[in-house]
């Protein structure tokens, strides 16, 4: 006689670890094409979250966004990972212009109990889904970034974390009176990821 069996979507931490990680790497890249941070033949097209998504060639930016997701991973498993920030800058002034806000709330029982957690990856897929659309759609909400620009991250951490020794210190790249867009979330039952942008006031604006 068969059988049907059901299954439920575990989610551990080690997984939704590697959930977060890999978002942000993605989404990096996103950021990156699509604020025109780096010229668009240095991307290659892949799919990813059932989207058409766009990764850097740069040799220099695979390897920073390697080695950031490598640690990010590290602070996501002990639950010490409160943010992280993409900052862009004028490269000229190193004038701060936009940040992106990726802000992390870690459930503590799972790091403190080792328990898992439930939610299906078609669920948490379609909310990565609807972020990373609306990042693609950047360009009809925020002003035109038209100067040669750079990008650094920031991450925010408890404080018991020691500082790596390829990261220093940094002040928090502010910027003053900034127009915000909040983002959608997504939420792995184990981390929660909230999305904001704050950019520069355009002085044409304020007038």
């Amino acid at each position: 006689m068969a059988s049907k069996t059901a299954s439920k979507d575990i989610i551990t931490l080690r997984g939704s670890t590697a959930i977060v990680s890999e978002f942000f790497g993605y989404a990096a890249n996103s950021i990156l094409y699509n604020r025109g941070v780096y010229p668009e033949q240095s991307f290659g097209r892949v799919k990813k979250y059932g989207l058409p998504l766009l990764l850097s060639q740069d040799e220099g930016v695979k390897t920073f966004i390697a080695n950031l997701n490598t640690q990010l991973s590290e602070w996501l498993e002990s639950g010490k990972l409160q943010r992280i920030v993409l900052v862009i800058m004028s490269k000229a002034t190193n004038e701060v212009l936009e940040r992106w806000n990726f802000s992390i709330e870690t459930d503590g029982e799972v790091v403190e109990k080792g328990v898992s957690r439930e939610k299906s990856d078609k669920e948490i897929m379609r909310e990565i889904q609807a972020i990373m659309r609306q990042i693609a759609s950047s360009i009809t909400y925020l002003p035109c970034l038209d100067e040669p620009c750079i990008f650094d991250v920031l991450a925010y951490t408890d404080m018991d974390v020691a500082v790596p020794f390829t990261w220093t210190e940094s002040d928090p790249k502010l910027i003053a009176n900034p127009q915000m867009v909040k983002l959608h979330s997504f939420d792995t039952k184990i981390h929660k990821v909230d999305t904001l942008v704050s950019y520069k006031n355009d002085e044409w604006d304020e007038q």
